[in-house]
């Protein structure tokens, strides 16, 4: 079982080579010899899981594998009645007092793959800790206690419930709602045919605004496109929200966990941008405090914002689990990644796409102003930072080399600018001293190399990312 590695956020594989029902059986056997061994730990805790599933090929047969395996062990399952975003099932973990969850999901990977996200007792992503043991009791695993589906709901062990409700009550009642619908805006939604199809509709239905939605149904292929929100993904959301006047256009990603946000301008905003925007309304609107994290490959932007609020600032290598371990112990107003998952104080320890999306209409609908003239002003307080990232398959034999040869011998200058820090916490990342930076990260989730640049403007952002590229083949 050495192939089965939790990465990034869970373990995740090509369906029908890897991700197979016998190996998913395996995964979930390990999951519950580990919950068995915290039970005497966790005493206060109900001894039950939630298990919830995606939208992709099999994902609710794999959900029910999970569940039987589960059951067949003596641990009690809440199992999800449809395609369930990831925060709901951290939501129901949080707020029934659960032993923790298991979701069946590859996130914003493409098609071909499926995956198994655990949720630690707390709702949020396992951490490392938490993963090596489950990964322990796999490599020690003999024999897998398993049996039919309804034969363990007979006996109560496996009950199936619709657990989207309570946590769509949670975002009506964090967010300003009746603001919201009073707002009339104009609002483009696409899902992406992932988990968060039709939920911003629902929870702003009856208001003064229009919300339109595409990509709803469900589409185990995606329609050839990635459920994550950016372009080239969500070429299509930019086109309609500009042709057609929209106020905005919101995306959430193949688990509804993230966010992407498109203004009637026509422009996509980063990650990055998105979490900045964010941190301001809660500081400015909503009067909140609290530290900020984000990750190594986060944006100077931020540590801009953050030092104009006097804010403590937290970094932390790739991975939603770091931020969300951090905001479980420490008073953290906001934590989010370039990728646009963000989780909010007060909130679940868990990233959430569609109280995301809500909060920057929230954001809008207090200040007046259309969201270009937001980041206008935004730019024109901290400066303008323009991110970029570029993907690229990397052999595997070359991947260790690129990392010990960067470590031999680091860069001491981008495109004729000094490095003046380099960090090595996740990848390596050079930064020059006029703050522009180049990083490069091996993917936790994919067989890819992430190359990350950011700069003034795109055109020198991009010609770093060219840099970072050439000098990886270079290897």
């Amino acid at each position: 079982m050495a192939g089965i590695k939790f990465g990034t956020d869970g373990w995740r594989a090509v369906i029908s080579e890897d991700f197979t029902f016998e190996n998913v059986k395996r995964v979930a056997q390990a999951i519950a010899d580990y919950v068995k061994s915290e039970r005497p730990i966790l005493k206060e805790r109900q001894f039950k899981l939630a298990v919830g599933y995606d939208t992709r090929f099999l994902s609710r047969t794999y959900a029910g594998l999970v569940a039987s395996v589960l059951g067949a062990n003596g641990i009690k399952v809440i199992l999800t009645d449809r395609p369930t975003p990831t925060p709901s099932i951290s939501y129901a973990i949080k707020d029934r007092n659960l032993f923790g969850g298991v979701m069946i999901t590859a996130s914003h990977n493409p098609a071909q793959y499926n995956g198994i996200k655990y949720k630690a007792y707390y709702g949020g992503s396992a951490m490392p800790e938490i993963t090596e043991r489950i990964e322990y009791f796999l490599s020690r695993q003999k024999n897998i206690n398993y049996g039919p589906l309804d034969e363990f709901k007979a006996k109560g062990f496996v009950k199936t419930e619709d657990m989207l409700p309570r946590h769509l009550e949670f975002i009506k009642n964090y967010v300003n709602l009746n603001l919201l619908k009073k707002a009339g805006f104009k609002l483009f939604v696409d899902s992406m045919y992932g988990t968060g199809n039709g939920y911003i509709a629902q929870i702003l239905k009856g208001g003064k605004g229009k919300v339109e939605t595409m990509h709803g149904g469900i589409n185990p292929g995606f329609d050839g496109i990635n459920p994550e929100p950016k372009l080239p993904n969500l070429n299509e959301l930019v086109k309609k929200v500009k042709l057609h006047g929209y106020d905005i256009g919101i995306a959430t990603d193949g688990d509804a966990d993230r966010v992407g946000i498109a203004s009637r301008t026509g422009k996509l905003l980063t990650g990055h941008k998105i979490m900045a925007l964010l941190l301001l309304h809660l500081l400015e609107d909503r009067h909140m405090t609290g530290g900020v994290i984000q990750t190594v490959c986060g944006t100077v932007l931020i540590e801009r914002i953050a030092q104009r609020f006097g804010l403590k600032t937290y970094e932390t290598p790739v991975g939603f689990k770091y931020i969300s371990d951090i905001m479980r112990n420490e008073d953290i107003l906001l934590g989010g990644e370039e990728t646009g998952g963000v989780q909010f104080k007060d909130s679940i320890p868990e990233r959430d796409g569609i109280l995301s999306g809500l909060l920057i209409l929230e954001m809008m609908a207090m200040r007046k102003k259309p969201l270009e003239a937001i980041i206008k002003d935004i730019d024109r307080k901290f400066g303008t930072f323009e991110y970029r990232r570029l993907d690229i398959k990397y052999p595997d034999e070359k991947k260790q080399l690129l990392m010990k040869a960067l470590k031999r011998d680091p860069l001491d200058k981008i495109l004729g600018k000094r490095v003046a820090e380099i960090k090595d916490i996740d990848g390596y990342k050079f930064i020059c001293e006029d703050s522009t930076w180049l990083m490069l990260r091996l993917s936790g989730t994919e067989p890819i190399l992430r190359v990350y640049a950011e700069a003034p403007t795109e055109k020198t952002a991009l010609k770093i990312l060219r840099f970072g590229k050439r000098l990886a083949y270079s290897i």
